[in-house]
Protein backbone atom coordinates (compact mmCIF):
# COMPACT_ATOMS: atom_id res chain seq x y z
CA UNK A 1 0.00 0.00 0.00
CA UNK A 2 2.66 2.44 0.53
CA UNK A 3 4.15 2.18 -2.69
CA UNK A 4 0.38 2.21 -4.25
CA UNK A 5 0.42 5.73 -2.35
CA UNK A 6 3.59 7.14 -3.60
CA UNK A 7 2.68 6.05 -6.96
CA UNK A 8 -0.50 7.98 -6.72
CA UNK A 9 1.04 11.21 -5.45
CA UNK A 10 3.55 11.45 -8.06
CA UNK A 11 1.25 10.17 -10.97
CA UNK A 12 -0.87 13.05 -9.53
CA UNK A 13 2.39 15.69 -9.58
CA UNK A 14 2.93 14.56 -13.28
CA UNK A 15 -0.54 15.36 -13.86
CA UNK A 16 -0.47 19.37 -12.52
CA UNK A 17 2.82 19.48 -14.31
CA UNK A 18 1.24 18.76 -17.37
CA UNK A 19 -2.03 20.09 -16.80
CA UNK A 20 0.54 23.97 -15.84
CA UNK A 21 2.01 23.66 -19.38
CA UNK A 22 -1.19 23.30 -21.04
CA UNK A 23 -2.58 26.10 -19.23
CA UNK A 24 0.37 28.51 -20.47
CA UNK A 25 -0.01 27.22 -23.89
CA UNK A 26 -3.75 27.58 -23.57
CA UNK A 27 -3.05 31.41 -22.33
CA UNK A 28 -0.79 32.01 -24.79
CA UNK A 29 -2.39 30.96 -27.94
CA UNK A 30 -6.07 32.21 -27.10
CA UNK A 31 -4.30 35.31 -26.08
CA UNK A 32 -2.68 35.56 -29.50
CA UNK A 33 -5.58 34.58 -31.05
CA UNK A 34 -7.81 37.58 -29.74
CA UNK A 35 -8.23 40.71 -31.25
CA UNK A 36 -5.45 43.54 -30.46
CA UNK A 37 -6.76 44.88 -27.48
CA UNK A 38 -5.06 48.24 -25.74
CA UNK A 39 -7.89 48.93 -23.34
CA UNK A 40 -11.35 49.04 -23.38
CA UNK A 41 -13.41 51.08 -26.19
CA UNK A 42 -15.42 54.03 -26.21
CA UNK A 43 -18.57 51.99 -26.80
CA UNK A 44 -18.60 49.38 -24.20
CA UNK A 45 -19.58 52.29 -21.17
CA UNK A 46 -22.00 55.15 -20.85
CA UNK A 47 -18.90 57.80 -20.00
CA UNK A 48 -15.49 56.05 -21.37
CA UNK A 49 -12.70 57.99 -22.57
CA UNK A 50 -10.89 57.59 -25.90
CA UNK A 51 -7.44 57.79 -23.48
CA UNK A 52 -8.71 57.13 -19.96
CA UNK A 53 -5.32 58.71 -18.14
CA UNK A 54 -5.61 55.56 -15.63
CA UNK A 55 -4.24 53.54 -19.15
CA UNK A 56 -0.93 52.50 -19.84
CA UNK A 57 0.60 53.74 -23.15
CA UNK A 58 1.01 51.32 -25.47
CA UNK A 59 4.17 49.98 -25.37
CA UNK A 60 3.76 48.91 -22.03
CA UNK A 61 1.63 46.27 -22.93
CA UNK A 62 4.35 44.78 -24.66
CA UNK A 63 5.87 43.32 -21.18
CA UNK A 64 2.81 40.54 -22.03
CA UNK A 65 5.28 38.91 -24.80
CA UNK A 66 7.88 38.44 -21.96
CA UNK A 67 5.35 37.09 -19.28
CA UNK A 68 3.80 34.27 -21.68
CA UNK A 69 7.46 33.40 -23.12
CA UNK A 70 8.95 33.07 -19.37
CA UNK A 71 5.76 31.27 -18.19
CA UNK A 72 5.93 28.75 -20.77
CA UNK A 73 9.63 28.15 -20.44
CA UNK A 74 8.99 27.54 -16.80
CA UNK A 75 5.89 25.46 -16.95
CA UNK A 76 8.24 23.28 -19.76
CA UNK A 77 10.94 23.06 -17.27
CA UNK A 78 8.51 22.12 -14.61
CA UNK A 79 7.31 19.00 -16.75
CA UNK A 80 10.46 17.72 -18.02
CA UNK A 81 12.73 18.10 -14.81
CA UNK A 82 10.60 18.92 -12.09
CA UNK A 83 7.49 16.96 -12.71
CA UNK A 84 7.32 14.81 -9.26
CA UNK A 85 9.46 18.09 -7.44
CA UNK A 86 7.06 18.73 -4.24
CA UNK A 87 8.55 22.34 -3.64
CA UNK A 88 7.69 22.44 -7.46
CA UNK A 89 4.12 21.51 -7.17
CA UNK A 90 2.69 23.48 -4.39
CA UNK A 91 2.18 26.45 -6.76
CA UNK A 92 1.23 24.81 -9.51
CA UNK A 93 -2.89 24.80 -8.84
CA UNK A 94 -3.50 28.11 -8.06
CA UNK A 95 -1.26 29.23 -11.48
CA UNK A 96 -2.90 27.24 -13.59
CA UNK A 97 -5.92 28.69 -12.28
CA UNK A 98 -4.79 32.13 -13.08
CA UNK A 99 -3.97 31.49 -16.87
CA UNK A 100 -6.97 29.64 -17.50
CA UNK A 101 -8.68 32.64 -16.53
CA UNK A 102 -6.41 34.91 -18.34
CA UNK A 103 -6.73 32.75 -21.63
CA UNK A 104 -10.26 33.89 -21.98
CA UNK A 105 -9.62 37.50 -20.56
CA UNK A 106 -9.64 39.07 -23.71
CA UNK A 107 -12.22 37.93 -25.28
CA UNK A 108 -14.49 38.35 -21.96
CA UNK A 109 -12.97 42.23 -21.89
CA UNK A 110 -14.54 42.73 -25.45
CA UNK A 111 -17.95 41.62 -24.21
CA UNK A 112 -18.11 42.90 -20.54
CA UNK A 113 -15.73 45.20 -18.87
CA UNK A 114 -17.30 44.72 -15.51
CA UNK A 115 -16.87 41.06 -15.71
CA UNK A 116 -13.23 41.12 -17.05
CA UNK A 117 -12.54 43.33 -14.02
CA UNK A 118 -13.68 40.84 -11.61
CA UNK A 119 -12.18 38.18 -13.82
CA UNK A 120 -8.37 39.88 -13.77
CA UNK A 121 -8.55 40.52 -9.56
CA UNK A 122 -8.83 36.70 -9.22
CA UNK A 123 -6.38 36.25 -11.55
CA UNK A 124 -4.06 38.42 -9.81
CA UNK A 125 -5.23 36.83 -6.29
CA UNK A 126 -4.23 33.33 -7.80
CA UNK A 127 -0.80 34.72 -8.99
CA UNK A 128 -0.31 35.99 -5.79
CA UNK A 129 -1.13 32.87 -3.88
CA UNK A 130 1.47 31.31 -6.53
CA UNK A 131 3.77 32.97 -5.94
CA UNK A 132 3.92 33.05 -2.28
CA UNK A 133 4.10 29.19 -2.93
CA UNK A 134 7.03 29.15 -4.82
CA UNK A 135 10.33 28.09 -3.51
CA UNK A 136 13.79 29.61 -3.78
CA UNK A 137 14.99 26.52 -6.03
CA UNK A 138 15.27 27.63 -9.80
CA UNK A 139 14.84 31.00 -9.16
CA UNK A 140 14.99 32.24 -12.68
CA UNK A 141 12.74 29.37 -13.97
CA UNK A 142 10.22 30.14 -11.63
CA UNK A 143 9.90 32.29 -8.82
CA UNK A 144 10.70 35.21 -11.32
CA UNK A 145 8.62 34.25 -13.76
CA UNK A 146 5.71 33.94 -11.79
CA UNK A 147 6.54 37.35 -9.94
CA UNK A 148 6.74 39.45 -13.22
CA UNK A 149 3.40 37.96 -13.86
CA UNK A 150 2.01 38.85 -10.72
CA UNK A 151 3.59 42.51 -10.23
CA UNK A 152 1.98 43.11 -13.89
CA UNK A 153 -1.92 41.89 -12.91
CA UNK A 154 -1.41 43.75 -9.28
CA UNK A 155 -1.01 47.34 -11.57
CA UNK A 156 -3.23 45.74 -14.92
CA UNK A 157 -6.43 44.95 -12.64
CA UNK A 158 -6.36 48.38 -10.76
CA UNK A 159 -6.00 50.18 -14.72
CA UNK A 160 -8.90 47.69 -15.47
CA UNK A 161 -10.83 49.54 -11.89
CA UNK A 162 -10.09 52.40 -12.69
CA UNK A 163 -11.69 52.01 -16.28
CA UNK A 164 -14.71 51.01 -15.32
CA UNK A 165 -15.45 53.29 -12.26
CA UNK A 166 -14.56 56.39 -15.03
CA UNK A 167 -16.58 54.75 -17.65
CA UNK A 168 -19.54 54.59 -15.55
CA UNK A 169 -19.93 58.09 -14.78
CA UNK A 170 -18.82 57.02 -10.63
CA UNK A 171 -15.81 59.51 -10.58
CA UNK A 172 -14.14 61.97 -13.15
CA UNK A 173 -11.03 59.58 -15.41
CA UNK A 174 -8.12 61.82 -13.60
CA UNK A 175 -9.31 61.12 -9.96
CA UNK A 176 -10.00 57.20 -10.73
CA UNK A 177 -6.53 57.48 -12.12
CA UNK A 178 -5.11 59.15 -9.00
CA UNK A 179 -7.00 56.41 -6.35
CA UNK A 180 -5.80 53.41 -8.65
CA UNK A 181 -2.79 54.29 -8.74
CA UNK A 182 -2.59 54.67 -4.75
CA UNK A 183 -4.36 51.54 -4.52
CA UNK A 184 -2.27 49.86 -6.81
CA UNK A 185 0.94 50.71 -5.31
CA UNK A 186 -0.53 50.43 -1.82
CA UNK A 187 -1.09 46.43 -2.78
CA UNK A 188 2.45 46.20 -4.36
CA UNK A 189 4.19 47.86 -1.48
CA UNK A 190 1.98 44.95 0.64
CA UNK A 191 2.75 42.20 -1.17
CA UNK A 192 6.75 43.18 -1.02
CA UNK A 193 6.98 43.41 2.50
CA UNK A 194 4.54 40.75 3.51
CA UNK A 195 5.89 38.11 0.85
CA UNK A 196 9.16 39.43 0.55
CA UNK A 197 8.78 38.37 -3.70
CA UNK A 198 11.91 38.78 -6.39
CA UNK A 199 12.49 42.02 -7.71
CA UNK A 200 10.79 40.92 -11.23
CA UNK A 201 7.37 41.67 -8.83
CA UNK A 202 8.19 45.20 -8.23
CA UNK A 203 9.51 45.18 -12.14
CA UNK A 204 6.20 44.04 -13.35
CA UNK A 205 4.12 46.03 -10.67
CA UNK A 206 6.92 49.43 -11.67
CA UNK A 207 6.34 48.75 -15.37
CA UNK A 208 3.22 49.57 -15.33
CA UNK A 209 2.72 52.50 -13.27
CA UNK A 210 5.50 53.72 -15.33
CA UNK A 211 3.49 53.12 -18.42
CA UNK A 212 0.34 54.99 -16.84
CA UNK A 213 3.05 57.91 -16.25
CA UNK A 214 4.40 57.86 -20.00
CA UNK A 215 0.57 58.01 -21.25
CA UNK A 216 -0.12 61.31 -19.21
CA UNK A 217 2.77 63.24 -20.26
CA UNK A 218 2.01 66.35 -21.33
CA UNK A 219 -1.79 65.84 -20.48
CA UNK A 220 -2.44 65.29 -16.67
CA UNK A 221 0.48 66.01 -14.88
CA UNK A 222 -0.71 65.32 -11.66
CA UNK A 223 -1.17 61.64 -12.78
CA UNK A 224 2.11 61.41 -14.31
CA UNK A 225 3.73 62.71 -11.18
CA UNK A 226 1.81 60.12 -8.70
CA UNK A 227 2.47 57.50 -10.97
CA UNK A 228 6.42 58.03 -11.17
CA UNK A 229 6.97 58.38 -7.48
CA UNK A 230 4.61 55.34 -6.98
CA UNK A 231 7.26 53.76 -9.22
CA UNK A 232 9.73 54.91 -7.30
CA UNK A 233 8.41 53.66 -3.81
CA UNK A 234 8.25 50.05 -5.34
CA UNK A 235 11.97 50.59 -6.91
CA UNK A 236 13.16 51.75 -2.76
CA UNK A 237 11.20 48.72 -1.51
CA UNK A 238 13.04 46.46 -3.50
CA UNK A 239 16.15 47.94 -3.42
CA UNK A 240 16.06 47.98 0.53
CA UNK A 241 14.86 44.30 0.15
CA UNK A 242 17.98 43.61 -1.79
CA UNK A 243 20.59 45.60 0.78
CA UNK A 244 18.96 43.26 3.72
CA UNK A 245 19.93 40.15 1.65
Amino acid sequence: MPDQAHSDRVDSARMRAILTLAAAVAFIALSYAAPDFQGYSTDQMPQAEPRPPVQPAGYAFALWGVIYLWLLISAGFGLLQRAENRQWNRHRWALIGSMLLGAGWIWLALVSPIAATISIFAMLALALLALRRTPSQDFWLLRAPVGLYAGWLTAAAFVSLGAVVAGYGLIGGQAAALVMIVLAAAVAAWVMLRLKPVGSYAIGAGWGLTGIAVANAGRHAEVMVLAVLCAALLAFLWWRERSRA
